[in-house]
């Protein structure tokens, strides 16, 4: 053991020349290969000497990360300086496994992610470079990712799981689909990045949700759970079973809950201001490493955490308190004392973290779920609303719409009579509006109490807290639906009845929006129906003047397709009217948001090619390319059931045919004026920047289904695709490859970026090329996204196994130069816009589903 400190002494002493380093690792190469009489390389170095320099490697590397979470690393002129003589020390970090360091050197370049592992270096020089590479500045997230997914060594494992602690939290997240993934599919990956995971539910409830919705989705492929596979379902179980707390600190004068077991009232607070972490303290990682360790999870203490709770009212929306947790601490003086002074207040009752939000994103799916069971969209769209009348009576509440970052917020209404149900056969989507007030922190801030509509509202309407006695069945489902006469939120007959001339007029202007926008008028009152309808004298006149007055931008109520009205409305006229009519909408703090709830469809696809889109487009800015594509939010709940941030202020291309009755040139010109005006020139070229990128997305990623219905324009002429059901290496029609050209490029398309020989023609077919190029310089970062979800997975768009990876990669054309690259692109824009299976699959949209 002393001899082993001596060597490491003298090496670190040589460290602190460069000259010596670089001689140090010369000679050592030299001695680490020597030839066989086959011609072979084996091994100089004594077997034990090499383990110690392993063993002192990974030791020395985990420290190097502690010291770099707990904030106390030194600067960088030591730390550059430890690296080097860690290099000499050890000859770099273990980074193959000893089957490995017997076979044959290759030549490969171990620093460069992610090598084939029969590829390898075994060269101790070279593996020197793997920490340095960690340890560079050029070292990032996708960098980390490749190298959990391929290497096997624990040693390079661990060091990784510790460097997650000094990503910021946002790179991790992104990356969060594929390290669950990992963590379910790889027990020794799981081994490293579990204290990680740990702590960052401890700390996080917004991380904790998704990390327990991720899990429950991508859990579902596991047919068979044994002791390599069940690690992901019980970090579940530990996560909705609330045993990953953050601990609270016991003060003096504070006496133990009755209703809160002791053990969850630890001696010391682990809730510091600066995000530090040690692996060598932390809680979870002596569960892990100490000996005796039998596996990530034993069985904790403190299992019976919400078993022990107080039992509360959450999830009963007959209550109006479907989403309290009845959490005590912010009301208490300690909490109103802390919000005055600008501090987080801490639950110290044991109150459920994460039942509130996961109650309230329940209630929405199976909203959808029981939408599905009604057979027409009026029934539906009544339903919808009468559904989320009776939600609407748990709001306001500490509960938000749980999009990344953009949480801070609390949901206090949901204009219920606004909502739209999405065109679709089977399922049922439906779109939503959310009125938000939003705060400093969602989890201590104060909820607003409960706001009345207005004063004068209520002489005429019935009160929301007696919703539920107005409830009738018309349709013999054992559900009530509420008798909505002409869907407003008040009775036009009592409305009519009333003698007082300032609520007559408060009641006119209340409904003064045009039919266009208020689809949900006309939706809701059934054909059906045989109770009267009785309409303000008033309102007939204002319904009739908005009707001849509205813009001719806008679309006329179709009851078979009631979203395109209200999705033309601009996204601020709709804020503007549902401000003027919410009892929240003084306030200087008040928005408004939308979200596409989507029950019975797998949007774990959805999400992959949302990551791919995002880093295509963090690479195209990068490299200065101006392409424009437009990556919208997905978050993935179950294996069958998500929910979708909505694009504002677009509109399909089947929409705009259908209502506007012109072709799309046409309707460009109606928009946006005259060919050679100004605004017509910036939507065209908005519209060619856009169409090269989603034509470059939907070659890469083999999209299909691109049918109009799918494609969407929005009011500065850039095209949007939605939907991507179909990637890779499936297609509709049981995966017949009915649509086989590169990427749907129509001449109704060309024509308006002014014909086949316009320069803008052109100019979007040097984008296309400009996108290609950039893409494949940065291929190492778009490949292992979709590799890594393919482990384990049994989405239908892996179905061709490691040839879908293959494919992928060979559509990057690594192998063209340049030049051969323009002529391949100017191939693939011809043989898409001269497709005859675009066309035929067009036509068997309309014929069949009648999207024209």
């Amino acid at each position: 053991m002393s001899s082993n400190s001596s060597h490491n002494a003298a090496h670190y002493e040589r460290s602190l020349s460069t000259s010596a380093v670089d001689h140090t690792i010369t000679k050592q190469l030299c001695n680490l290969r020597r030839k066989d009489q086959n011609g072979n390389e084996q091994e100089a170095v004594d077997k034990s000497e090499a383990e110690q320099g392993v063993n002192g490697s990974v030791e020395n590397a985990e420290n190097v990360s502690c010291s770099h979470r707990n904030g106390h690393a030194e600067d960088e002129v030591n730390t550059v300086e430890k690296i080097e003589a860690l290099q000499v020390e050890s000859n770099g970090l273990s980074t193959v496994c000893e089957e490995e360091k017997n076979e044959k050197m290759r030549g490969g370049v171990l620093g460069k992610p992610p090598l084939p592992r029969n590829k390898q270096a075994s060269g101790a020089g070279k593996q020197s470079w793997l920490l340095r590479l960690f340890e560079s500045k050029m070292f990032d997230m996708s960098i980390a990712i490749s190298y959990l997914f391929n290497s096997k060594e624990p040693g390079v494992q661990t060091y990784l799981g510790n460097r997650l602690f000094s990503f910021a939290e946002e790179e991790v997240d992104f990356y969060l689909p594929q390290l669950l993934n990992m963590y379910i599919h790889m027990h020794d990956v799981a081994e490293a990045i579990h204290p990680y995971i740990v702590y960052r539910c401890r700390h996080s409830v917004e991380f904790s949700l998704q990390t327990a919705w991720i899990l429950s989705a991508y859990s579902a492929d596991v047919l068979k759970p044994n002791w390599k596979n069940s690690q992901g379902i019980k970090l579940k179980n530990m996560i909705l079973n609330e045993e990953l707390r953050p601990k609270v600190e016991k003060k003096p004068g504070n006496l133990p809950s009755p209703t809160l077991p002791s053990v969850l009232l630890p001696q010391t607070v682990t809730t510091p201001v600066k995000k530090t972490h040690c692996r060598s303290k932390s809680d979870a990682t002596e569960q892990i490493w100490k000996p005796g360790y039998q596996g990530i999870y034993t069985k904790m203490t403190h299992s019976q955490t919400t078993g022990n709770l107080q039992k509360s009212s959450t999830g009963d929306l007959s209550t109006g308190r479907a989403f309290d947790s009845g959490c005590i601490c912010v009301q208490s003086s300690e909490g109103i004392v802390n919000d005055l002074t600008g501090r987080e207040t801490v639950c110290h009752c044991g109150a459920p973290r994460l039942k509130p939000e996961l109650e309230f994103v329940n209630a929405l799916m199976n909203i959808g779920t029981r939408l599905q069971q009604l057979p027409t969209k009026e029934l539906r769209t009544s339903r919808l609303i009468a559904e989320l009348a009776m939600l609407n009576l748990n709001l306001p509440a500490r509960v938000w719409l749980p999009f990344g970052r953009n949480n801070q917020h609390h949901i206090v209404r949901i204009p219920h009579t606004q909502a739209i149900v999405l065109n679709s056969k089977e399922k049922a989507p439906y779109l939503l509006y959310v009125e938000v007030l939003e705060v400093e922190n969602v989890y201590s801030s104060h909820v607003p109490s409960k706001r009345l509509e207005n004063k004068l509202h209520v002489r005429f309407t019935k009160s929301e807290e007696d919703l539920t006695s107005v409830c009738v069945r018309t349709t013999g489902s054992p559900h009530p639906e509420f008798s909505l006469y002409g869907g407003s939120e008040f009775d036009d007959a009592e409305c009519w009845s009333q003698e007082d001339d300032e609520i007559l007029q408060f009641a006119v202007k209340t409904r003064s929006v045009d039919t266009i926008s208020q689809f949900s008028v006309d939706s809701t009152t059934s054909a059906d129906s045989k109770e009267p309808v009785y309409i303000a004298a008033g309102d007939i006149r204002k319904r009739l003047s908005d009707h001849f007055t509205a813009p001719k931008s806008k679309f006329e109520r179709d009851p078979e397709d009631p979203s395109a009205a209200a999705l033309k409305e601009p996204w601020e006229e709709k804020v503007k009217r549902i401000r003027e009519s919410s009892p929240y909408g003084q306030l200087p703090n008040w928005k408004l948001l939308s979200v596409i709830i989507k029950c019975g469809d797998d949007l774990r696809q959805e999400l992959l090619v949302y990551q791919v889109l995002r880093v295509l487009k963090n690479v195209w800015d990068q490299e200065r390319v101006p392409l424009w594509i437009e990556p919208y939010h997905i978050l993935v709940t179950s294996n069958m059931s998500g929910i979708i941030q909505p694009v504002d202020n677009t509109v399909s291309i089947h929409q705009i045919k259908k209502h506007s009755k012109k072709s799309l040139k046409e309707y460009f010109i109606q928009e946006f004026g005259e060919v050679n005006s100004e605004g017509f020139l910036t939507a065209q070229k908005n519209f060619v920047q856009s169409c090269a990128g989603y034509c470059l997305v939907c070659y890469l990623m083999q999209v299909k289904d691109r049918h109009n219905g799918n494609i969407l324009l929005d009011s500065d002429g850039h095209i949007i695709h939605i939907d991507f059901g179909f990637i890779l290496s499936t297609s509709p029609g049981k995966n017949l490859g009915f649509e086989n050209s590169p990427f749907k490029l129509t001449h109704e398309f060309a024509e308006v970026m002014g014909g086949l020989e316009s320069d803008m023609f052109e100019y979007f077919k040097i984008l296309i090329l400009q996108g290609l190029v950039a893409s494949r310089k940065h291929m190492d970062k778009i490949v292992p996204i979709v590799e890594i979800m393919q482990t384990g997975s049994g989405l239908p768009c892996f179905g061709n196994g490691m040839n879908t990876i293959r494919q992928l990669k060979e559509r990057f054309h690594m192998n063209l130069t340049e030049e051969q690259l323009q002529l391949y692109v100017d191939q693939l824009v011809e043989s898409s816009l001269n497709s005859l299976t675009t066309s035929l699959y067009d036509k068997f949209q309309y014929f069949t589903n009648g999207i024209l």
